[in-house]
């Protein structure tokens, strides 16, 4: 048999034809089957070439929209339909500038508002909002939290002190104004509420007083911050009627700080006692002592008149004026010093006659005075009775 010559076949591609060597390419078909007799050719169309990976090429599409192979329209794929402006229209909220977009005037490095101010804790400053600065204490400047700052002027003790807060009533530094201040709220303490040093009449009753009510009366139930007692010297108002400072009765105050009804006959009494054998003539003491023996600062009433003031004279007798008075007589003892006469008082000398003739006091001036106004108003010169002690 005779060997057959293999053909070698050069495929051309001319758009999607292929042809053999030597055939005419318009004798060949789009399926790329060649149009000869010879017996070696394939029967079968060609196969489209691959990429070299083993996948086959697809059909390139025409950019008109028309497929080249098949001739069909790809509507919506043609470049040269008309684009759709897609470009958003810009728009600014209201408060924000166009210029920081999406950033809010008054925000932090936004611009600032209108009014040339920012949010709190930011500060304007070239038309942007930006972190205000932390405010130093002592720098002479207000700022942040700062009650005050007066710069090297602040002081403990000063107005401002030295962190920047005003002194107060209380925080335990003794500030412009203040007594004291001890930092506590204790008011009856040595310092009170206020600053105010304690002191009696201040309203509050600190240590070592029993009361304080604010006054200077000594009538009520509160004498220099003690509770009035019987024997402070002090009469109180509505609860005691004399008080002359000791516990003795017999005295003309009792030791209730009551007034004794006078006992006359043998005891001087702070009330009027009847000189016996006068007409109308009383002896008083404006206080009695040596056990109601003594009479200090005697007043003599005659009849109506009251207070009329015994002084030293020549005519006076001491013996008798004591047993007119209840006593045994007189201890030899009596004492000068100067009182005042005013009107309607006036100075007595110790007489017998004028009025009466047993021995009585006179008026100085004339001698006469039962019932009448007395008129030598010239006392305190030094020798006025201070005081008689009788046996």
């Amino acid at each position: 048999m005779r060997a057959i010559r293999p053909v070698n076949l050069v495929l051309c591609v001319f758009g999607a034809t292929a042809c053999a060597v030597g055939e005419d390419p318009e004798a060949t078909a789009f399926t790329g089957a060649p149009m000869s007799s010879n017996p070696m050719s394939m029967s079968s169309p060609m196969t489209a070439p691959t990429d070299g990976m083993g996948s086959t090429s697809a059909p390139a599409t025409d950019t008109d929209g028309v497929d080249s192979t098949t001739g069909t329209s790809t509507t919506g794929s043609d470049t040269d339909a008309p684009a759709t402006d897609t470009t958003a229209v810009a728009t600014t909220e209201p408060g924000t500038s166009a210029a920081t977009e999406g950033c809010p005037d008054g925000g932090l490095f936004c611009a600032c508002y209108g009014n040339g101010t920012c949010n709190d804790g930011l500060l304007c400053e070239n038309d942007v909002c930006v972190p205000e600065s932390e405010p130093v204490c002592g720098d002479g400047m207000l700022a942040g939290m700062e009650e005050c700052d007066n710069g090297a002027a602040n002081a403990d003790t000063a107005t401002c002190k030295s962190d920047c807060t005003l002194q107060k009533c209380g925080d335990g530094f003794l500030g412009p104004g203040e007594a004291c201040d001890d930092g506590n709220a204790i008011d009856n303490d040595a310092c009170s509420n206020a600053c105010v040093a304690a002191s009696c009449g201040d309203l509050v009753v600190q240590m070592g007083e029993a009361c304080d009510d604010g006054n200077a009366v000594s009538t009520d139930a509160c004498i220099n911050c003690q509770a009035a007692v019987c024997g402070d010297t002090f009469v109180h108002a509505g609860v005691e009627q004399c008080d002359d400072g000791n516990a003795a009765g017999g005295d003309g105050c009792s030791a209730s700080c009551q007034i004794e009804v006078p006992q006359c006959g043998g005891n001087f009494t702070t009330g009027w006692c009847l000189q016996n054998g006068t007409n109308q003539q009383y002896t008083r003491c404006e206080s009695v002592s040596n056990n109601n023996k003594t009479c200090n600062n005697p007043f003599v009433k005659y009849g109506s008149v009251e207070n009329g003031v015994p002084a030293q004279h020549g005519n006076n007798d001491f013996n008798a004026w004591c047993i007119q008075l209840g006593f045994a007589g007189w201890s030899g003892q009596v004492g000068y010093g100067s009182r005042p006469c005013d009107a309607p008082q006036g100075k007595l000398f110790g007489c017998a006659g004028y009025d009466e003739n047993v021995w009585h006091w006179c008026d100085w001036q004339d001698g006469f005075w039962l019932n009448q106004q007395l008129n030598f108003w010239q006392c305190n010169d030094g020798a006025e009775i201070t005081s008689i002690t009788c046996l």
